[in-house]
């Protein structure tokens, strides 16, 4: 079982800090929390996205796949490249011109 946030955006926004005599300047904690929210939404965006990106891909690895085989013609054909290539290689330009 997956670990879950603790906190939503709503928790962090709404979480009030006691203030003390020598305590924290207020203003950057809200900007310091402003930040923390936007990375919130955003981890929560991406992690929802992935989740969806995730039952796509699971549904398509469930589905049957069609074989595709490609034709003896096909074949012959990149074969006969091959060799040509190959050729051009061990002899040099000169055999290919002939």
């Amino acid at each position: 079982m997956a670990a879950q946030s603790q906190l939503t955006t709503k928790d962090i926004l709404d979480k009030n800090f006691k203030t003390a005599m020598r305590g924290y300047n207020q203003e950057e904690v809200d900007e310091f929390l402003d930040i923390i929210i936007q990375d919130y939404e955003y981890f929560n965006q991406t992690i929802e996205q992935l989740k969806r990106e995730n039952e796509i891909l699971k549904a398509r690895s469930e589905q049957p796949r069609k074989r595709v085989t490609p034709s003896n013609h096909q074949v012959n054909y990149d074969i006969l490249k091959r060799v040509s290539n190959l050729e051009k290689a061990v002899f040099g330009k000169k055999y290919s011109d002939e």
